[in-house]
């Protein structure tokens, strides 16, 4: 299970400020943040399990300024161990040449080989028109979650979001009050890469939500809220790394990431960076 609070457009020196906890069992092998050697542009987290399809990321960014990143659907009753990991579709974009709705249009009749997923896109190659796309292979008709068979144009617009393992923006109770909390530290950055410990505080959040606020996923009422809170925390299953990527409108980033095991911190990386400007844009890196 996982958390994506994200700003999309929404601060005068900012394109793009993410603030992601992934959460994982411990025992999954997992790479931090790196340029990857294969793809020297992608900069991402790297899943080392043995899983089908090609070993992918939950969230990474490219050089040409480009974003992804995947949650899983939370609905236990419908998955399919046989699925191909959805840390694949990350990888698969970030490593094209696609925009957010062509990549869709490409791949829609293959979403079905994956497990309920949540995907975000953004393409900042082109500061004059930059795109950011979500997309589900589920869709909720009444309280039941059921595969889509059709992805419909879904660009965002400038604002910001929360997501965790149900739909975009779905009111459950670390999506909301973290998303206050993530708007507040955004109003108050002044536009130059600093004071990522601030968000990295908002992902840092344990409390569990009350009981009466907990959603109804199909897990026991135990497990809804050990998950319920923005950082997890149980003795075999928890956040493993919170990761925070802000992009500045003259193309300046920086990607910070925290990582956990079920005793504590492991490791912390900061990697700062500079977009390469795309033929014919008036980026100034």
């Amino acid at each position: 299970m996982c958390l994506i609070l994200f700003a999309w457009n929404s601060h005068p020196d900012y394109s793009l400020v993410v603030a992601a906890n992934r959460d994982e069992f411990y025992e999954r092998n997992t790479d931090g943040i790196s340029y990857w050697s294969e793809h020297p542009n992608l900069l991402a987290g790297r899943d080392r399990a043995d899983v089908l399809g090609s070993p992918g990321t939950w969230l990474g960014f490219t050089k040409s300024g480009k974003f992804a990143a995947v949650t899983n659907v939370r609905a236990p009753s419908e998955k399919n161990p046989d699925a191909r990991t959805r840390g694949e579709l990350s990888l698969m974009y970030l490593t094209s040449d696609s925009k957010p709705a062509t990549f869709v249009e490409e791949n829609a009749k293959r979403f079905h080989l994956y497990n309920g997923f949540n995907f975000l896109m953004a393409d900042l190659s082109n500061p004059t028109d930059p795109e950011m796309h979500w997309v589900s292979n589920r869709m909720v008709m009444g309280s039941t979650i059921r595969p889509r068979k059709v992805f419909p144009y879904q660009p965002l617009a400038n604002g910001v979001y929360g997501l965790s393992n149900a739909m975009l923006d779905t009111p459950w109770p670390k999506v909301n009050h973290r998303v206050a909390a993530f708007a507040q530290v955004l109003a108050m950055d002044q536009g130059q890469l600093k004071g990522a410990d601030h968000y990295l505080k908002v992902l840092a959040d344990t409390r569990y939500a009350s009981d009466h606020e907990l959603p109804s996923t199909g897990v026991s009422k135990e497990w809804e809220k050990a998950l319920s809170p923005a950082f997890i925390k149980t003795p075999s299953y928890g956040t493993r790394s919170s990761t925070i990527l802000r992009v500045r409108k003259d193309g300046q980033f920086e990607m910070v990431e925290r990582r956990f095991d079920a005793n504590g911190t492991v490791g912390h990386d900061v990697i700062t960076g500079a977009l390469s400007p795309a033929p014919g844009s008036n980026l100034s890196v």
